[in-house]
């Protein structure tokens, strides 16, 4: 009987989601499975973000993700977690990467490397976890540097003091938005285009609109 969360086990809920798969996502979800146990004994499954996933212990008996698998109306997609395991499947060409897992999309076992080749990977995907090579599912992109505030344009601060309303909205917006309306006014050429531009500008930063508000959906 299949159990929950066990080590080695199958577990009902990716049972249940095989199951509900398209006909032809089925056995490739079975063999991926079968591999994946075979080549990691003691993986342990499991639901995340509403598919199966595949975690295996690692020192101090830390679970880290080493596998998941989905299945679409068209096709099935198949991911071996692990930059550096990554680096050597591409390596051998084998692998694609992107938003389609390790290996594009895959509509039937055809699409996937031969069973030999496959199963090396998932073994090595596993020693990697269980000897603490990698440690963590997945490491967080550093937060992006905020970019400096640009200068507002004498014309158009200038122009703000005249209008009350305008000031106060401008200093509410936020500094991409304020960022937007300085760059447009600076980069004009000619006087004529830069009045023009603080007139307009102040107008849509009154009625709290951003520089590219026509665009927004």
């Amino acid at each position: 009987m299949a159990k929950n969360g066990a080590a080695g086990e199958f577990n009902v809920a990716v049972d249940a989601y095989i199951a509900k798969a398209a006909p032809f996502a089925q056995p490739v979800l079975e063999h991926l499975r079968q591999l994946i146990h075979e080549g990691a004994p003691g993986v342990v499954e499991g639901l995340k973000w509403s598919m199966p996933f595949f975690d295996y212990e690692g020192p101090g008996g830390k679970r880290v993700i080493l596998a998941n698998m989905a299945a679409f109306k068209a096709h099935c997609i198949f991911g071996l977690w692990g930059a550096e395991l990554a680096k050597e499947m591409r390596a051998d060409g084998v692998v694609v990467g992107g938003s389609m897992g390790s290996f594009g999309k895959i509509t039937s076992i055809k699409d996937l490397p031969p069973k030999k080749q496959l199963l090396a990977y998932v073994r090595e995907a596993a020693r990697k976890i269980a000897e603490g090579e990698r440690v963590v599912s997945y490491t967080r992109p550093p937060n992006r540097v905020a970019k400096a505030e640009v200068p507002v344009p004498e014309a158009l601060a200038a122009a703000l003091k005249k209008n009350k309303a305008a000031a106060k909205q401008f200093e509410a917006m936020a500094p991409s938005c304020r960022r937007e309306y300085s760059e447009w006014i600076a980069d004009a050429k000619r006087d004529e285009t830069r009045e023009k531009r603080v007139e307009q500008a102040v107008t849509w930063i009154a009625e709290g609109k951003n520089r590219n508000w026509k665009y927004e959906r």
